[in-house]
């Protein structure tokens, strides 16, 4: 059994058998749709939510992961005699390591509770709990497990397009993203996750064409990158994704490649028909 236990939060939305087989707790974000309060992936779930989505007259809200479950997440761990390490979303997206430090701070200051800020969220992020959770069940120590997040982090990027800036922009968290503001319809942004924020890449002609580039992009930035790990996420657009997972798979020839949903919360904020690709190298 390995000493330590992984957390993230379900930002990430690593598949669920990656989830079992590797012991990954997940801390659940916090969706405010009118009256009611939902845990991100826990009552309520991809489908559901860009179904009510699309109807729905009020538009959700989203919140960081609570204290009360980061202490309770922590607490089950470390009386199973773990060490935790978590490996969470963006400061700059999100306040949730901001609760992890509260919720660590409730307990002896010698608990064995570290905490690293990924820099991104979605499977960016999961590619790095992966690699560290795969670290961690062969043995690696708390701090060995501490200094591959930090350098996976480094290692790691992710290029998505979406339909409209809409939801990014209500929500908040568009970054430099802002200038491509009023653009015609026609011209689809392509953004990525840098800095821990989201920033512009280019725009381009079409949904065809956004995809395609997508794929050169990664392609672009991981030559001569072995190994190469990749995640193709979206947002309510299943065959494409599924269509673009298998082009880039044929391309590239990662180790790993992975289709992965993007969470309710995530989702608040891009909004449906995204698609991205999540890449991690050399590790």
């Amino acid at each position: 059994m390995p000493k330590v236990a992984i957390v993230t939060d379900s930002t990430a939305y690593i598949p669920e058998n990656f989830l079992r087989e590797y012991q990954i707790s997940v801390a659940p974000q916090v969706l405010i749709w009118g009256d009611q309060t939902f845990e991100d992936g826990v009552d309520i779930l991809p489908e559901e939510f860009y179904r009510r989505l699309k109807t729905d007259s009020v538009m959700p809200t989203t919140s960081q992961v609570t204290i009360p479950n980061f202490q309770k997440i922590f607490k089950n761990l470390l009386e199973q005699g773990k060490e935790v390490l978590a490996i969470l979303i963006s400061a700059k997206l999100s306040g949730t390591i901001d609760s992890a430090i509260q919720a660590k701070a409730t307990f002896p200051s010698d608990a064995p509770i570290e905490i690293v800020d990924s820099y991104s969220t979605a499977m960016a992020m999961g590619l790095q709990v992966l690699t560290v959770a795969r670290a961690a069940q062969n043995g690696a120590s708390l701090a060995e497990c501490k200094r591959m997040a930090e350098e996976a982090r480094e290692r790691t990027g992710v290029v998505f397009a979406v339909d409209t800036l809409e939801f990014l922009h209500r929500g908040g968290r568009i970054g430099g993203a802002s200038r491509f503001l009023g653009t015609a319809l026609n011209i689809k942004p392509l953004l990525e996750v840098r800095g821990g924020r989201v920033e512009p890449l280019e725009r381009v002609r079409t949904r065809k064409k956004s995809l395609a580039r997508l794929v050169e992009i990664i392609e672009e930035r991981t030559k001569g990158k072995s190994p190469l790990r990749l995640s193709v996420i979206h947002a309510n657009a299943e065959e494409e994704a599924r269509e673009l997972l298998e082009e880039v798979t044929q391309r590239l020839q990662p180790a790993e490649a992975i289709l992965s949903t993007v969470s309710p919360v995530i989702g608040t904020h891009v909004g449906p028909g995204t698609v991205g690709i999540a890449y991690l190298t050399e590790m």
